[in-house]
Formats: C-alpha cells, structure tokens, sequence
C-alpha cells in the first residue's frame, strides 16, 4: 500500500512563499540538518528537491519551505490542508558538517532561510553563539527572523530597499559583523541563497581565511548521482550536489560554470509555467 503524505499545516511566510508540514514518519526519524527531500505531487510529476527545514520526530512530520517560482512549485504552493503528495524520497544528501566552533554566523538571502534554519539550530545546540543575517527584497521577503531568535544570539534583518532592518545586502552587514572584533571570533560561516549570494559570501569571506559553507541548488533529477544533472565543479574536480553534497566549500566552488548551468532549461520552465497559468484560466472560466 502506498504512504500518503498528507499536508497537516500550512502558512504563508511572504508573497508567493509557503511552509507546509507534511506526513512523511520514516524521514522526519532519520533527517539530520542539511540533507533533502524530492518530491512528486502526482504521477507523471516534475521531480522536485527541496530542503527539508524542521522535523517533528514526535508527530512524524517534516517542513518544506516553498516560492512558487514555476510551474511544478505553483502547483506544491496551492495545495491545501488534507491532500496529499504522491511521493516523497528522502533523506537525501550528506548531512551538514556541524562542530562546536565556538562562534558561527548563519547568512540566509530569500527562501535561502530555510536551508540555514536547521543548521543554526543545530550549531546553537552544540553549544555555539550563533548570528544570523536574514535578507530579502523587502520587509515582506525577510523570513523566520523570530523562530531563529529563540536560538540565535543575535538576527540581524536586512532589506534591498530599506523597508526594515539594515539597509542592502546581507554581505554589507556580514562585512561590519567580521570587521567588529566579534568575541568570541567567527570561526565558520554557512550561508544559503541565490547563486550572486553565496558567491558573494564566499569572496568576501576569503581573505578573512574562514571556513564558508554553501548549500548548492543545481539542477536535479534523481538524487541518486545516476543522471549527472547536478553537476558542479568543485576545487577544480566534478562534484554530484545530490550525493557529494548539497554543502560545500564555498571557496572552492565554480559559481560561474553552475550559474551558467541553472540556465539550461530557462525557457523550457517558462514555457511550462505559461501553459499551466492558461489551463488554471480555461477552469476557472477566466481565459
């Protein structure tokens, strides 16, 4: 008999942007920070990795935090409270390497909070002080900024307008974070979010000689290392995300060859999307 996998919760965190908690026991057991899921609505579906945010061993649930961007995420936001996904794979991917680093800042840009979420949450339970620097377009994208409250030492919000927080990008205020003789001194940065991000985290961090984590979002079919779509050249060697990853080294990574890759199926995705939003019209008579 199949397993369904029920939604049991849903919230909107932003514009376009939702949690759900969904029925899945044996993964929300077994899931340690860092790993993921893909997941099939129906039959036939797109194949969809997603980063599984928090776990309830006890009711045996996870958290998927979902923008719907295209077609096959549109389709995940809309569901509601009692349906079910038809298949849900996981864990997948090696767990985030965690330690007692004394000090350890948490940088999540957009959606990208999610990802981090559970790892401060585990590195605060290691004992760490831990920072987190939240951004997003505006005061509406900034996300979790009171659950990683309860157990960061400090959040620091930023928006690209100004509308709330700091003003600008998540690495101006990681920059005056480094550059503030932080105490106890920051001895790893894991930060998560659009590929410019991560990238721009990893440059900047550098010089500073300090161990920068990123969290990799290639394109992904299997999650087995079998198709090769997750591809990504690290320390001049190729890296499967799905298996190596999805963390890595951020110093090493080739930012320029995976952003370049993220555009492969562009307009095949866009072209799925506008055929979904014209079928959405012609049922509700719209169109």
């Amino acid at each position: 008999m199949a397993v369904e996998h029920k939604i049991v919760q849903k919230q909107m965190l932003a514009p376009d942007v939702v949690s759900v908690w969904l029925q899945a026991q044996q993964i929300a057991r077994v899931r340690k920070p860092g790993q993921f899921i893909i997941l099939r609505i129906a039959e036939g579906s797109e194949r969809l990795p997603l980063t599984i945010a928090d776990v309830d061993p006890a009711a045996g649930t996870i958290r998927l935090i979902v923008q719907a961007v295209g077609k096959t995420t549109r389709q995940l936001a809309e569901l509601e409270v009692g349906q079910a996904i038809r298949d849900v794979v996981g864990p997948l991917g090696k767990p985030t390497h965690l330690e007692n680093f004394g000090h350890a800042v948490c940088v999540g840009g957009g959606v990208g909070t999610a990802v981090v979420y559970p790892i401060a949450q585990a590195l605060a339970g290691l004992g760490n002080k831990v920072t987190a620097i939240v951004g997003g377009r505006t005061k509406d994208y900034v996300i979790l900024e009171s659950e990683l409250a309860q157990f960061c030492t400090e959040v620091i919000p930023t928006t690209d307008d100004g509308s709330y927080g700091r003003k600008g990008f998540v690495t101006t205020a990681l920059k005056d974070l480094l550059d503030g003789s932080p105490n106890p001194p920051i001895k790893a940065i894991y930060a998560v979010g659009p590929v410019p991000m991560m990238k721009a985290v990893s440059e900047l961090t550098r010089p500073y000689a300090i161990y920068t984590v990123v969290s990799l979002n290639p394109i992904m079919v299997d999650g087995t290392g079998m198709c090769g779509g997750c591809r990504v050249t690290v320390n001049g060697k190729s890296q499967f995300a799905c298996v190596d990853g999805p963390e890595f080294d951020g110093h090493l990574v080739d930012f320029d060859e995976l952003s370049d890759r993220l555009k492969t199926y562009r307009e095949a995705e866009s072209q799925a999307l506008k055929r979904y939003e014209q079928h959405q019209c012609k049922l509700k008579g719209t169109l």
